[in-house]
């Protein structure tokens, strides 16, 4: 029997969320062992007792977020994973409502805007764009700290078509413009070797999760009816399915000789087996595999934005500062063992760092009907 695509997928998943406070202790002690320890000591600057602690915490932020949000109720102004006070904190935009978030166990911020106002604008911002925005602009989120949405562009954009952009954005609620260094890209890549597969025998992409029947992967990484390869030239099936642009996710079916599994490749630190889905707040650690450069880390910066490559505009992806590389797409997000999402694209790279998003999975589970496989 040949090993999986599926069991070389390259993943950087979301992470779980204990429900208890001793639970989160357990998650504590086996984060001390966890193959995502090394990467976040690498790319975050921990200890391995920092990285188990934090991960302790982010889980328990995670089990109490739902509660936490009812209880904001009209006043929720979104909610983030703070690593100073190691706790979830949740806007609201009544002071009184504050009592009732806290005795989630969550700390909470008087903020201006509610998450629904600031989705709003973002949504708004997406119709303005169509398709495609201006070259110089690169993407648009909602910055739940900053309780802002804030749009990104190169520096020096004083085209009359950006600054028209900008203004109709600014006009249809709170926005902040930023500049970044570079426009992102996507990050798939010529055939150059190791554990991924092929596309067509021509273009290389890194698996992300294993589902029944086969993997989910980036959606520009091949179109339906395109076929896949192992990197040994062995077939390995077909894409049944892909989304791009306007998402960026798809759907390939594997043959009989292929067997999905729960695992991710940690490239050298150890493998890791997925046990479910859960979302990860922002301000999360996030690790991912991926074909070209193996494990790094990072954080969740945003959820939800909208990226500009020049193929295209993309919705509904998240934001890390995890860095990426050409051939690292579609390769899978984890945080603890919990799947996150697939790699889509980026800037920057893994010798100078950079920016990177990554395509939420339950959106993918959801679209295809699929059934994650896990351990």
């Amino acid at each position: 029997m040949k090993r999986s695509p599926l069991v070389k997928s390259f993943g950087l998943t979301a992470l779980a969320v204990g429900s208890v406070l001793a639970a989160s202790v357990n998650v504590a002690g086996a984060a001390a062992a966890s193959p995502l320890v090394g990467a976040m000591q690498r790319d975050l600057g921990l200890t391995a007792e920092q990285a188990g602690t934090r991960m302790a915490e982010e889980a328990a932020a995670a089990s109490i977020a739902p509660a936490a949000q009812a209880a904001a109720g009209s006043a929720f102004g979104g909610a983030w994973y703070d690593a100073a006070s190691g706790k979830l904190v949740v806007g609201v935009t009544d002071a009184a409502q504050a009592a009732a978030v806290e005795a989630t166990g969550a700390d909470t911020a008087l903020v201006a805007h509610t998450q629904s106002a600031l989705d709003a604008t973002k949504t708004a911002i997406d119709t303005l764009a169509g398709p495609a925005a201006p070259r110089q602009v690169t993407g648009w989120y909602v910055d739940e700290q900053a309780n802002s949405v804030v749009v990104t562009v190169l520096p020096g954009a004083q085209a009359a078509d950006v600054q028209g952009f900008l203004g109709q954005a600014r006009a249809a609620g709170p926005v902040q413009v930023e500049e970044v260094t570079s426009a992102p890209r996507l990050f798939a890549g010529d055939v150059v070797g190791g554990d991924a597969y092929y596309i067509n025998d021509a273009a290389r992409c890194s698996v992300g999760f294993s589902v029944e029947g086969g993997f989910v992967s980036a959606g520009h990484c091949g179109n339906a009816g395109d076929s896949v390869t192992a990197p040994d030239g062995s077939a390995m099936g077909s894409f049944e399915g892909s989304s791009f642009p306007g998402n960026d996710y798809s759907h390939v079916t594997t043959n009989s000789s292929w067997t999905p599994s729960p695992t991710v490749d940690g490239y050298g630190n150890g493998d890791v087996t997925v046990t479910g889905h859960t979302a990860a707040a922002v301000g999360s650690s996030v690790c991912r595999s991926g074909s070209t450069t193996g494990w790094h880390c990072g954080t969740i910066q945003a959820t939800n934005q909208t990226v500009n490559y020049a193929e295209g505009t993309v919705s509904g992806l998240t934001k890390t500062n995890a860095c990426a590389e050409p051939g690292d797409s579609g390769g899978s997000w984890v945080s603890g063992s919990q799947a996150q999402g697939v790699t889509s694209g980026g800037s920057g790279d893994c010798t100078s760092g950079g920016t990177t998003y990554f395509q939420p999975v339950n959106e993918i589970l959801s679209a295809y009907g699929l059934t994650l496989v896990t351990g």
